[in-house]
Order: structure tokens, then sequence, then C-alpha cells
């Protein structure tokens, strides 16, 4: 997983409340365990018409949010089914942090498992903060994990709060296969012991 320190990046204003795990990535698209190559289908039905032209209202779909890395959007962003697909699309398509009142619990951990930022600010600020990103790709937010700011592109900063043990896994990119292999020599030390102690633990012999 890659290390998220700091970011500074275009930001597409979403302005829409209760956007559920099925509008991220419907479940049609649930069929792969591959995280990659979903990102262009991450919010299809709201990207792409029946025939599979883009929507040039859609804001990913204009050119100036086409790179955004940054997502602001309403309240309970990621609710529904707990799919996990879906902060894997949102990542394949690019976004790294995504602002928001609130989110819905399991997507927030699923975030942060993935190498997502979900900040929660109250909605005046979200709404602020999409006044700033309006002003398209000239006008760029900084996202400061060690300090825990938002910078707007006037150099005024915003305080947010992450738990502390889940900013300390993002600033060193470590998901939770990340963190077990941060034990593998005590773990190698504890299966060499147990092999010598109790030789009949490691696996069952299978008869002939």
């Amino acid at each position: 997983m890659d290390k998220f320190t700091t970011l500074t990046a275009i930001a597409a204003p979403l302005p829409e409340a209760n956007i559920d795990t099925d509008k991220i990535i419907p479940s049609r698209f649930l069929k792969t365990i591959q995280r990659s190559g979903l990102g262009r289908h991450a919010f299809d039905a709201m990207r792409y018409n029946p025939d599979g032209s883009e929507k040039p209202d859609f804001v990913l779909n204009q050119p100036a949010y086409r790179h955004a890395q940054i997502l602001i959007t309403y309240e309970n962003f990621g609710c529904g089914s707990s799919r996990e697909h879906a902060p894997w699309a949102l990542l394949d398509f690019g976004l790294r942090c995504v602002i928001a009142p609130s989110f819905a619990d399991i997507f927030h951990s699923n975030c942060f498992k993935n190498g997502i930022l979900p900040i929660q600010l109250p909605r005046e600020i979200c709404e602020l903060l999409m006044r700033d990103a309006a002003q398209g790709p000239n006008s760029r937010i900084t996202i400061d994990l060690a300090r825990q700011v938002v910078v707007r592109p006037d150099g005024q900063e915003i305080a947010f709060e992450v738990d502390a043990l889940r900013r300390h896994l993002l600033l060193e990119g470590l998901d939770d296969i990340g963190q077990t292999l941060q034990r593998a020599p005590a773990i190698d030390r504890f299966e060499q012991t147990r092999a010598a102690t109790a030789p009949w633990m490691p696996g069952i012999a299978i008869p002939a």
C-alpha cells in the first residue's frame, strides 16, 4: 500500500448526500477480486449513459477534474453494502482522499485499509472547499496528514482529526498484511520454538 503523507492535488466537488456503494461501484462489477481496472466503472451510472457514452455534466467527466485526487462531497458517503470494491474503484480511478461531513462506518474503515484518507469536516467547511474546487485545476488543495490539516488555495489551514493508529498506518503505507509482516521475525522465532518443543503441532501427517 502506498504511503499517504502530503497530497497537493485537484479536488472535485460532488455536492450530493447519501452516495451509496452501489453508486460508487455497481454490483455487476463485483465478480473480480482484482483491485485494478475498477476505476473505469467508478460512479458508473453517474458517469455514463445507457449506450456507454459519457455524461458531460458529471464532474469527473469534465476536463478540469479528470485527474482529481481529492473528492469533496456531502453526508453519509459510502452507505449501503459493505463491498470493499468501493474504495478499490476510487483508488484505481486516482482518488486518494475523500472529504465529507460523515461516512458510513464500514466504508470509512475500508478506506484506511486501502490507502484512501477519509476526512470528516463540518458541512459548511465542505461547502467552502467545494467553492475552492469549483475554480478548476489551478485551485489546488493540500492535505497534510502528518500535521492533520487541509490547506486551502489561499493558504488557510483547516484542522482535522484522524485516529492515531490509522494515521500511523497510512503514513507508513501499512495495510493489515503489512502490519503482520512487521512481526515476521517474531513469528518465525515462535514457529521455530514450537517445532522444537511440540513437533506434533506444525502439521498433521496424512496416512499413505
